[in-house]
């Protein structure tokens, strides 16, 4: 058990019952009234994200989650299968447990895997992720980085605003918290 101004961004608690991910913590002292935590959080079984307000001494729960590096194998219908790297065991991640962290992923690529109870309940994916443009419009002559951005479809079907500059088979990278483009490679 914690307090709850121990909150901080990326803690797993326990909150009625389920696995939640605080994703941004506020500490508030209204005048003088008492002071108060408003925390966002995502509930990791549902994805669903909402709000609420603990007494700044209030006490929560830690959920504590083990984190198993696992390489991405292959989908098949509703199903990604992933390969623990030290013991070789093969898992099924359903795309609600993915989530939108497919459109990142190649295969033979390592991402973290948190499990709660032997149960996964989220993936942590790399901050920058590597891929190729698979189509996007034809660039302007003498087009620079600072001019505006257009569409271009990745090889995984993620869509990034590009520079004018970036034609198609080019790499770059990706920030996967933003969905940004950072740089070519």
């Amino acid at each position: 058990m914690i307090q709850a101004n121990a909150l901080r961004s990326g803690m797993c608690i326990l909150h009625e019952g389920e696995i939640c991910r605080v994703m941004t913590v506020i500490h508030r002292t209204p005048g003088n009234l008492r002071a108060f935590v408003q925390v966002r959080m995502r509930n990791l079984r549902t994805g669903n994200s909402f709000e609420h307000r603990f007494s700044s001494t209030e006490s929560v729960e830690r959920a504590h989650l083990d984190t198993v590096p696992m390489e991405y194998l292959y989908s098949d219908a509703d199903t990604h299968h992933f390969m623990n790297q030290s013991t070789y065991e093969q898992l099924a991640l359903t795309d609600e447990v993915l989530g939108d962290g497919m459109l990142y992923l190649l295969p033979n690529s390592v991402i973290k895997v948190d499990l709660y109870e032997g149960n996964p309940v989220g993936v942590e994916l790399p901050q920058t992720v590597v891929l190729q443009v698979a189509e996007t419009e034809p660039g302007m002559k003498g087009a620079t980085a600072s001019s505006s951005y257009k569409p271009a479809k990745m090889e995984t079907g993620l869509v990034v605003l590009v520079p004018p500059f970036i034609e198609a088979g080019a790499k770059i990278e990706v920030d996967t918290r933003e969905n940004k483009y950072l740089r070519r490679v």
